[in-house]
């Protein structure tokens, strides 16, 4: 039986205007609430869903809304010591680090989670909700679609770095545990 996942960033917030490190606490301004309740009804119809546990995902969840998730999706990248911090900041002060971590997924120089780490999490996740059959709509940190998608299609991890992942919009994976095929290109609310 196939399983369909459609893959939602949350809006967004001044947190990823300014590429912050932060751990998605901050909540969702007005303008980001009714961006997202605007793309509500493209939606497709799902069986079940879920969000990660950040405040803008569960808020972005509820402004489709979306029932209460019934499941917990991944968490974001633990980036200990940085968070809090702009990616230029850390640059900046931290040249070297940024550039270990960037290129090496099993480096976590901010002595927090490696990207590695987080890509195997995200696939156990997807693997496990694999094993029920239907539609599932989740509302993910945008890492945890880099995350999905370098595992679901056995991706080399660097190219973790190499995916742009945009606010409220649909990335839809179907398949089985261990065989994931992309859906690429199709707007918001398209059907299969």
């Amino acid at each position: 039986m196939t399983c369909r996942v459609t893959l939602i960033p949350p809006a967004i917030t001044s947190a990823l205007r300014e590429a912050r490190f932060d751990d998605g606490s901050g909540e969702l301004d007005a303008a980001a609430v009714r961006r997202a309740r605007s793309v509500a009804a493209l939606l497709p119809d799902a069986d079940r869903s879920a969000a990660s546990p950040s405040t803008r995902c569960r808020q972005t969840a509820e402004a489709l809304g979306l029932p209460a998730p019934q499941a917990s999706a991944p968490a974001a990248l633990d980036v200990g010591r940085w968070r809090g911090r702009t990616l230029a900041e850390v640059t900046a002060a931290e040249p070297d680090a940024v550039a270990s971590w960037l290129t090496d997924p099993a480096h976590a120089p901010h002595g927090g989670e490696t990207v590695r780490a987080l890509c195997d999490r995200a696939g156990a996740w997807l693997e496990d909700i694999a094993r029920t059959p239907g539609r599932v709509t989740a509302v993910v940190e945008p890492d945890v679609v880099r995350a999905l998608l370098v595992r679901a299609l056995g991706l080399p991890e660097p190219v973790f770095w190499r995916l742009d992942v945009r606010p409220l919009t649909a990335v839809d994976l179907s398949g089985r545990a261990g065989r994931w095929n992309l859906r690429v290109g199709a707007p918001l609310g398209e059907e299969p």
